[in-house]
């Protein structure tokens, strides 16, 4: 019973421990889940806090990315606004361009079109006036042929008279040559010669008698025509040149620079020499600054580059400013302005001479000779009195307008090889010849430049002109100077030249060197043998020697015998 009743109370009080147990527990899962509840609301109100303040700075930094995006995006739009208006301008210029050029073939092909059209209109009125002549001429041909249809029946007519006649003539002349035959046969009788030897004996003194007439006529003739020739030849050299009027001397190209005082020497030449090295490296000619007084020399073989130093140099010395860099752009500037003056001296010179459709590079070399001298003598300057020479001279010759218009243009082109840019071995005429037949000029004039020192053969009337005309321009008074030592050697080489002949004794150079006098030993040289002499020095001072003009060689040959009365 106590055992039941400690089971009893023991299961009783164990019951009463669990259920004491499990409200206690209820009561603590209650309140842990009140403090869960509590820290959960208080986790959940500091996460919206933190949210709230995350989303507070996103959107503040999203305003940022916005702002800067948005500056961005507005500096890109200008950039981009400013490249698409320079490409506008760009576009827009080149536009420009392509229309100018447009507009400019536009007004080359209406130009072109509208002289087709004159010479189509001109053609078609051409062609009008044909028709109308063959219209003429083919109404005259009817009037013609009626009237050969008229003078045929007359000529039928004529003719069957014609033929009755001529049979009545036919039995007359048989009658005739038989009567002849008979007289003949008497004659034969009465001189004892036959018919062929009459004829033979007749004709032979007959021509005994021409020949003898004919060589007096033919001498008669040579002489008269020698008289005349020489006549003619020195009234026509004469009217030439008295109706050209050209300066007494003739210009000098300048090599000399004057300074107005010695001051500017060494700011041309500038610190440690760069100023006159710069000139010189930009013209290619050497400035030469010596002791000569307000004076520097500018020395170079080509006139135009020391043409284009000089007006550098009268540049810079008129404006101050002499450094490097502005050496280079003055020279640039001159040398483009000269080669714009050459062309208009070119064109103004073909212009004055009434020269037309000359090559746009001949012109330019016309241009060029301005600048050119030889012996003292300015090519443009020769080569324009030549010209005016040839054409006076053609006309006295009474050559046709044609061939007075190309004489004066050979004459202005004689010269234009010394004036080439090219180098070569070949002599100026040649040069000359080239440069014409590449530039499409006439064959006549063509050859008459190749032709006028003899180095090819002539082949017209114009080519012995001008080099007669040359001859006068280079030759009269005052028209070249030479160096005195380059002179005196000439005229040296000249005489010893003579004096190389075997049965020479004397040689004297006159005139100014264009006479030779050639004095012979008269035991070791003949007459004929001294004609021949003549000749042979004469060649060899035209193959050997350079001179102007030309040089007549006289051979004198004298005997003398002397004897003493005692």
């Amino acid at each position: 019973m106590d055992i039941i009743s400690i089971i009893i109370g023991l299961i009783a009080g164990g019951g009463l421990a669990y259920f004491l147990a499990n409200n206690r527990n209820r009561q603590s899962n209650q309140k842990v889940i009140e403090e869960g509840n509590r820290q959960a609301d208080l986790l959940l109100q500091e996460a919206r806090l933190s949210a709230k303040r995350i989303e507070d700075e996103g959107t503040l930094k999203a305003e940022k990315a916005v702002a800067k995006a948005e500056a961005e995006n507005e500096r890109i739009k200008q950039q981009k606004i400013q490249e698409a208006k320079e490409r506008y301008a760009q576009m827009r210029s080149e536009l420009e361009n392509e229309r100018n050029k447009h507009q400019l073939k536009v007004k080359e092909l209406d130009l072109e079109i509208a002289g087709k059209q004159k010479e189509l209109q001109l053609a078609q009125e051409g062609f009008q006036s044909k028709i109308n002549e063959l219209d003429k001429r083919r109404s005259e041909l009817d009037t013609r042929k009626s009237e050969l249809d008229n003078r045929s029946s007359e000529m039928d007519a004529l003719r069957e008279n014609l033929d009755k006649q001529l049979k009545i003539v036919q039995k007359r002349k048989e009658e005739l040559d038989a009567a002849n035959e008979e007289r003949i046969k008497m004659l034969e009788k009465i001189a004892q010669l036959t018919q062929q030897e009459a004829k033979e004996q007749l004709l032979e003194a007959v021509r005994a008698k021409s020949e003898s007439e004919s060589l007096a006529i033919v001498k008669e003739a040579v002489a008269q025509a020698k008289l005349n020739a020489n006549k003619e030849a020195k009234k026509i050299i004469i009217q030439t040149i008295q109706r050209t009027a050209a300066e007494f001397t003739i210009e000098n190209t300048v090599s000399v620079f004057p300074l107005e005082n010695d001051d500017m020497k060494g700011q041309i030449i500038g610190r440690e020499g760069r100023n006159i090295r710069a000139l010189e490296a930009a013209t290619g000619v050497e400035v030469i600054v010596d002791d000569t007084p307000e004076a520097i020399v500018i020395s170079s073989f080509d006139p135009i580059r020391r043409e284009v130093a000089r007006l550098s140099l009268q540049r810079l010395v008129a404006d101050g400013r002499i450094h490097p860099a502005r050496i280079e752009e003055v020279v640039a500037k001159v040398r483009k302005q000269l080669e714009e003056q050459i062309i208009e001296i070119g064109e103004r010179t073909v212009i004055e001479l009434g020269i037309h459709g000359l090559n746009g590079a001949l012109v330019r070399m016309v241009g060029r000779m301005r600048f050119r001298s030889s012996y003292g003598q300015n090519l443009l300057k020769h080569s324009i009195e030549t010209a005016e020479l040839c054409s006076i001279m053609a006309a006295e010759l009474g050559l046709n307008p044609k061939q007075v218009k190309m004489a004066k243009r050979a004459g202005l082109l004689h010269d234009i090889g010394k004036v080439a840019e090219e180098e070569t071995e070949l002599s100026h005429a040649l040069v000359g010849m080239k440069m014409c037949e590449q530039y499409g000029e006439h064959p006549v004039i063509i050859n008459a430049v190749g032709a006028h020192h003899d180095e090819i053969e002539m082949n017209n009337i114009i080519s012995p002109i001008i080099q007669a005309c040359d001859a006068i321009s280079g030759a009269r008074p005052g028209a070249r100077r030479e160096i005195l030592e380059n002179y005196l050697k000439r005229i040296g080489e000249l005489e010893e030249l003579a004096l190389s002949y075997e049965g020479v004794s004397k040689a004297f150079a006159m005139q100014a060197g264009r006479e030779l006098r050639v004095i012979v030993e008269a035991e070791k040289v003949s007459d004929q043998y001294a004609d021949d002499l003549s000749f042979m020095i004469s060649q060899k001072i035209q193959d050997e020697m350079q001179y102007p003009g030309q040089i007549r060689v006289t051979v004198i040959r004298e005997k003398r015998s002397v004897a003493y009365a005692r």
